[in-house]
């Protein structure tokens, strides 16, 4: 099985430096993940353990663990993955939710105003995912049911255009 770890576009040193510690990559080994990718942002990691192909950071072993900083769109990544562990940002949250794949999130509580903790926690509410601390991760991917995540509803543009219309007042 596959897990694909992101911090976007954003440097969040402290989620890329728990995704690639011992604690989470063994409860995810455990878990049957034999594939284990990171995209890191421009976030800082001890890359001592990996070896560097030019475009990715590879470290072999019982399981292989791949980092590497950007592409133009995570969206075959979240494809193929069977888990995704994320920063809140509410876009990335969205596209992994609409492809219905099992997310957990952990806020960037750096950022300004903690916004994404408050996006966390309504959707880890209603169960659409799992909302967890960099600290928690490892017990939130153990604990992980993704048969007791209830699926995000489908998009409705209709619904977006009456509501315009009704602002608008052509309604």
């Amino acid at each position: 099985m596959y897990a694909f770890v992101t911090v976007g576009s954003t440097r969040f040193d402290r989620l890329v430096q728990r995704a690639l510690s011992d604690a989470v990559l063994d409860v995810l080994r455990a878990k049957g993940y034999s594939k284990i990718v990171v995209q890191c942002g421009n976030s800082e990691f001890d890359t001592k353990a990996f070896q560097w192909t030019g475009e990715t950071w590879v470290r072999k072993g019982t399981g292989d663990v791949e980092v590497w900083r950007f592409k133009p769109s995570l969206k075959e990544e979240y494809e193929q993955a069977d888990l995704v562990i994320s920063h809140a940002g509410s876009g990335t949250i969205l596209d992994v939710l609409r492809l219905r794949k099992p997310l957990i999130v952990i806020p960037n509580e750096t950022l300004m105003d903690n916004h994404q903790e408050e996006l966390a926690s309504a959707l880890a509410h209603l169960r659409h995912l799992k909302a967890s601390t960099i600290a928690e991760l490892p017990k939130a991917i153990e604990t992980l049911e993704p048969s007791k995540i209830v699926p995000f509803p489908v998009f409705d543009g209709s619904r977006f255009r009456e509501l315009l219309d009704e602002e608008m007042g052509y309604v």
